[in-house]
């Protein structure tokens, strides 16, 4: 089993109340706009680090990091790419690389909207976590926490701070 956090949108800082949060995790997922890799050099002394970049990333980041990976986590096969969409309304060409790849789990960022859908068409469940730094429309910083165990992605959590701290 493991334990799961997924961010996005961290536009070149991290805030310290997620830190606990990160302490927990056997792994953290980042699904892109870094900003500055002092973010994934801190998030990597937490747990391992799986990471795309996002339209706002750099040339050290897009050499460090891919702009789409697949991997598996337990028995489940992620997708992970920054502007990905979400069911029914997926970006230019991603659904055509989910038809092909076939992920039980499809993750995005982008939007600063969190969102968790399943998508009956491709039977995938899709996550956007939110945003998680200090640029952006969002009014909540937010990541989600969640287990994978074998096929089961399980304990899903929203973790909520408000933007600026009170």
């Amino acid at each position: 089993m493991k334990k799961i956090i997924l961010l996005s949108d961290t536009h070149h800082s991290l805030d310290k109340r997620f830190f606990p949060h990160f302490k927990k995790a056997d792994e953290i997922w980042h699904a892109g706009d870094i900003g500055n890799l002092s973010v994934t050099d801190q998030l990597k002394q937490f747990a391992y680090l799986r990471a795309v970049w996002g339209n706002i990333d750099n040339k050290d980041i897009r050499i460090e990091f891919k702009k789409m990976i697949f991997f598996k986590c337990e028995e489940v096969s992620v997708m992970m790419t920054h502007i990905g969409g979400y069911p029914g309304r997926y970006a230019k060409k991603i659904a055509d690389i989910i038809k092909e790849s076939r992920p039980n789990l499809f993750i995005s960022g982008h939007s600063h909207i969190l969102k968790v859908m399943y998508d009956k068409k491709y039977n995938l469940l899709h996550m956007n976590p939110g945003a998680i730094g200090d640029h952006g429309i969002h009014k909540f910083k937010t990541i989600l926490s969640f287990k994978i165990d074998q096929k089961e992605i399980l304990d899903l959590n929203i973790i909520e701070f408000p933007r600026k701290e009170n």
